[in-house]
C-alpha cells in the first residue's frame, strides 16, 4: 500500500502562483511514475503532469504547459507541483497518484493509488 498526502491548495488571484505538495509513504519501493490530475465540478478527472520517480523525466498537458512544473524530493519521497501564471480555468481539485512498475500515462486508470485531493481555487 502506498499513501499520498496532498497539500498547498489555497485560493488564489489570476497571475498568482501556488506550490502543491505531495508526501508519499508506505511500501514505494514499486513507485516508477508520479502523477498529477484535477477534476473541476461538472468534468472529468484531467491530467496535468507526471514525472518518472526514477530520472525526473517529466511530461505536462499542453494547457499548462510552460506554467506548472513538476518536480520530486527523493530524501523526502514528496512530489511538488510548482503552478505560476494561474488561471481561472485552473480551478479545480487536484489530485496526485503513483503509478506502479511504470511510468509516464496520462490515464487515470493506470495509476493505483491516489491521495485525497486539495482544492485550488483561482479568481478572476
Amino acid at each position: 500500500q502506498v499513501q499520498l498526502v496532498e497539500s498547498g491548495g489555497g485560493l488564489v488571484q489570476a497571475g498568482g502562483s501556488l506550490r502543491l505538495s505531495c508526501a508519499a509513504s508506505g511500501s514505494t519501493f514499486g513507485v516508477g511514475g508520479m502523477g498529477w490530475f484535477r477534476q473541476a465540478p461538472g468534468k472529468e478527472r484531467e491530467f496535468v503532469a507526471t514525472l518518472m520517480w526514477r530520472t525526473g523525466t517529466t511530461d505536462y498537458a499542453d494547457s499548462v504547459k510552460g506554467r506548472f512544473t513538476v518536480s520530486r524530493d527523493n530524501a523526502k519521497n514528496t512530489v511538488y507541483l510548482q503552478m505560476n501564471s494561474l488561471k481561472p480555468e485552473d480551478t479545480a481539485v487536484y489530485y496526485c497518484a503513483a503509478q506502479l512498475w511504470s511510468y509516464g500515462s496520462r490515464s487515470v486508470s493506470e495509476y493505483a493509488y491516489w491521495g485525497q485531493g486539495t482544492q485550488v481555487t483561482v479568481s478572476s
